[in-house]
Formats: structure tokens, C-alpha cells, sequence
């Protein structure tokens, strides 16, 4: 039987084209005794309260029809974010040479969050540059890589 999220995405796919935007994830999460269902979407220019709400109503009826999920859950439907993770080869591929910030779960050389510009990717191995440094991080100690937007 598909995870949740692989049933989801499936139904959220076609759903999300029509609208005219990319659907970048689907999240189903317990957070504070609350079960979640986020479907995050993008789109060139970006994604605004009009895309979410579209996305949101089909998703919803085609929810309650298909009823995937026993119990009860919160839908939300939102841009992917400018700081949004890199999850998939494509993700990285598209960012390659943007900023982002790594995070481990272990500390390396008493730190467990490096910023810099996404510089490889291979096989889930994340290489980043800070300045003039080359740093290769393993998919084994990456919790987390998430593009990164400085001001």
C-alpha cells in the first residue's frame, strides 16, 4: 500500500497543474497532538492566496471522496517559500550555485549549521562553497538543506 503522501501527491498532481503551479511537496505530520496535511506548491513569479485557495478547495472535495487518511487532519495548501528545502536530485540540480544553508545532526568542528553556495550533488552527498572552501557534507549527517535568502 502507497504512503499517504505518495497517494496524496498522486491525487494533488493534476490538480496543481491545472491550476497553473508545480507541486513541490506533500507533508503529513503530527505536530501538537494535531495531524497535518500540507501541499506546497510553486510556480514561476510565484504563488499567491488565489493559487492556495484553487488548490485547496479541488483538494479538498477530491479528499473527502477519495478519503485516503482515517481520522481527522488539517489541510493547508501553501507556496513551497523562498527559503524552501531540497529534498529530490532535481531539487538540487535547479538551485545548483544558489545559496543555501546546511544543517547536520551532528556538529562538525563545533558548528551544525553551514551557509554557502550549493556547489555539487551526488548520490545525496551536498558540496557547498563558503568563499573560497569547498565543503562536502555526506547524506548520512545532512538533517536538512534548505535554500537561503540573505538580506
Amino acid at each position: 500500500m502507497a504512503k499517504i503522501t505518495e497517494q496524496v501527491s498522486a491525487m494533488a498532481l493534476p490538480v496543481v497543474e491545472e491550476a497553473g503551479c508545480e507541486l513541490w511537496d506533500v507533508e503529513y505530520v503530527r505536530e501538537a497532538g494535531t495531524w497535518f496535511l500540507r501541499i506546497y506548491i510553486d510556480r514561476a513569479g510565484g504563488v499567491d492566496i488565489l493559487d492556495c485557495e484553487k488548490v485547496s478547495r479541488r483538494m479538498s472535495d477530491l479528499l473527502d471522496e477519495a478519503d485516503p487518511i482515517e481520522g481527522s487532519y488539517t489541510l493547508e495548501v501553501s507556496s513551497a517559500g523562498a527559503e524552501r528545502p531540497l529534498k529530490r536530485p532535481g531539487d538540487f540540480a535547479r538551485f545548483m550555485g544558489s545559496p543555501v544553508t546546511v544543517k547536520l545532526y551532528r556538529a562538525r568542528s563545533g558548528r551544525k549549521e553551514f551557509a554557502g553556495v550549493l556547489a555539487g550533488y551526488e548520490n545525496g552527498d551536498i558540496t557547498i562553497t563558503v568563499g573560497e572552501t569547498a565543503m562536502t557534507f555526506a547524506k548520512e549527517e545532512v538533517a536538512l538543506c534548505r535554500l537561503r535568502i540573505g538580506f
